[in-house]
């Protein structure tokens, strides 16, 4: 049997502690620490007699999917919803995750599909109200005001919904826990008991989820590790288009990319998403064109780079799209192997369309931006730059090399600069001039685009 106690877990990382401390270790956030009462457990009943079977005795066939009625959603979800799964969406708040689900809810229930709609932060008449805004008639989704988790068994014993939507999961609750909704108990059982509805009645389950300040899913990391997908909405809120990225996904490739568009009609999907982040093309100072590997789709975006003298005492390194810690470091080698004077000077990054770049390939495209800025010269006009830089100024092979250079023979580019280095890939596609390069100090030589600019 085992005996009651009180711990202390941190409302956004999880981290617990016997003890109540003023400053979480795990995430280092102050008076976030909430008492709660774990075990209390008694004895445990004996296993059941059941026959354990073999892994190869269960059958292999696939789970037949059907479709979000959004092609990009369907993307990153692998090709579509998979029966008895739970997704677990993510943004910062008025980025349009309720208006998807809703979205997706009709879709769904036009399929002869029942939906059943938990809404915790809005009533059914506000819910009723984005509907009419999206033209959505509703007929076959039930709206369910009530946060008490406890109950949902029995709504869903009545209504018998193939899916169902929890908007938000910080926001339900069970009764048996003392603790408020949102809560890092409150989570964790919630989270169980829905794990356990969807795969003992194979009923998918989409839950919302808020976000910290940081752009974390708010609550214990477990929460993350119960679902089957989690999915992220990047990009400016005030921005017409929208990313969707996985981050884990049970049923297909991670940090697989979808993009839509925001409009009167809701959240619609951008066919051809790598002209949306292209304007420019590469034609003027400071600007450049990347070409980053995104789960299975290649993806061309401008880099665009800003250098000046600074006014203060520091340089400042400031990016969005972009790590900062990555900036300093691209920024160091381009002046220790380039030899640009950076010492005095601040460097602000921005990559097009709210795109976070994290695909080492946009190395070179990034510290070529800055020298073109640096410089106040062009670098390679109609070009796309790909490489991987190392600390010592060599320029690397990146995978899916051909891929990227037919991504952009399709959109009209006629040249590329890449690593001297394909690696184990057959020559890039012969539409394009291509610039082959082993060293940072080779590269540089092409801004003005006249390959011979001495550095």
């Amino acid at each position: 049997m085992t005996k009651a106690r009180t711990l202390y877990f941190c409302s956004e990382c999880g981290y617990h502690s016997p003890k109540w401390i003023g400053r979480c270790p795990g995430c280092n956030s102050w008076n976030t620490l909430v008492e709660e009462v774990v075990g209390g457990t008694g004895k445990t009943s004996p296993a059941p007699d059941v026959k354990i079977p073999f892994l190869s005795e269960l059958l292999s066939d696939d789970v037949p999917r059907f479709s979000s009625g959004n092609s990009e959603l369907d993307r990153i979800l692998g090709g579509g919803i998979v029966p008895g799964s739970i997704i677990l969406l993510g943004g910062e708040p008025g980025i349009g995750k309720s208006t998807l689900l809703l979205q997706t809810a009709d879709s769904v229930s036009r399929q002869g599909k029942k939906v059943l709609y938990l809404t915790g932060e809005e009533s059914p008449r506000q819910v009723k109200m984005r509907a009419e805004r999206l033209g959505i008639p509703g007929d076959s989704i039930y709206i369910l005001n009530d946060s008490c988790l406890s109950v949902l068994p029995d709504y869903l014993d009545k209504v018998d919904p193939e899916a169902v939507i929890v908007d938000s999961i910080q926001t339900v609750y069970v009764r048996e826990i003392s603790s408020v909704p949102g809560s890092v108990a409150q989570l964790r059982e919630c989270a169980g008991r829905i794990m356990e509805l969807a795969k003992a009645e194979e009923r998918t389950f989409f839950l919302v989820g808020h976000v910290t300040k940081d752009g974390a899913l708010a609550g214990p990391k477990l929460l993350e590790h119960m679902v089957d997908t989690v999915v992220y909405f990047e990009g400016d809120a005030n921005n017409y288009y929208r990313l969707l990225r996985t981050v884990k996904n049970r049923f297909g490739p991670a940090n697989e990319i979808g993009i839509l568009e925001m409009s009167g009609n809701g959240l619609l999907p951008v066919d051809n998403p790598s002209r949306i982040f292209l304007e420019h093309r590469g034609s003027l100072p400071g600007l450049t064109v990347v070409a980053s590997f995104e789960g299975t789709r290649p993806l061309l975006v401008e880099v665009e780079a800003l250098v000046v003298t600074t006014s203060f005492g520091y340089p400042r390194r400031m990016a969005s799209g972009i790590e900062s810690n990555r900036l300093a470091l691209l920024a160091a080698v381009l002046e220790k192997r380039g030899g640009l004077a950076l010492g005095n000077k601040d460097i602000y990054i921005k990559v097009a369309g709210g795109v976070n770049l994290k695909d080492p390939a946009t190395d070179l495209g990034i510290v070529l931006a800055i020298a073109s800025s640096y410089y106040e010269r062009p670098v390679l006009p109609g070009g796309v730059i790909i490489g991987e830089l190392g600390l010592s100024g060599d320029i690397r092979p990146v995978p899916y090399m051909n891929l990227r250079m037919k991504e952009a023979f399709k959109l009209g580019f006629s040249r590329g600069l890449i690593p001297k280095e394909a690696g184990r890939e057959e020559p890039a596609n012969p539409g394009l001039s291509v610039f082959a390069v082993e060293t940072l100090g080779e590269a540089l030589r092409y801004i003005d685009g006249n390959g011979g600019m001495d550095t």
